[in-house]
């Protein structure tokens, strides 16, 4: 998905803080949306500390759960918000949407990205899930 404004990003962001996007619009791309117009837009939030409570709390009201095998997970969360993070600084004087589809189009943005960095059994398993496990296969970027 393309986004074409930052007001497109606020209304996603947004929708997901009040729990009223619908929980089918809270897409992979969605999420970096979010991440994104939250870390820049909205400082005050301390996204790797409120993140969690804040996806738990959507996921519910979207009909779903928080278990061993679905819903919040703590690895996939907290080095998404750091991809997210990298891009931001990278691209420091570039209009917001113009940098999350950069980010949408580059290999971090890729659903399966972080593949590259955890085999599929370190990264899906109940221990990533409930908490952070550091990448087995090669360190995350800085």
């Amino acid at each position: 998905m393309e986004f074409t404004s930052e007001e497109q990003m606020e209304r996603i962001a947004w929708g997901f803080v009040a729990r009223m996007l619908p929980g089918k619009e809270f897409t992979h791309a969605a999420h970096f949306a979010t991440a994104m117009w939250l870390m820049v837009r909205r400082p005050e939030i301390d996204l790797p500390t409120q993140m969690p409570a804040m996806i738990r709390a959507f996921n519910e009201s979207a009909g779903g759960q928080n278990i061993d095998t679905s819903g919040y997970h703590e690895t996939i969360t907290r080095a998404s918000l750091r991809a997210t993070k990298i891009f931001l600084r990278e691209h420091p004087d570039e209009p917001l949407v113009d940098v999350l589809n950069a980010l949408l189009s580059s290999r971090l943005g890729r659903s399966d990205w972080m593949l590259t960095y955890w085999t599929r059994e370190r990264l899906f398993s109940v221990d990533a899930r409930k908490g952070w496990v550091e990448p087995d296969l090669l360190p995350l970027p800085e």
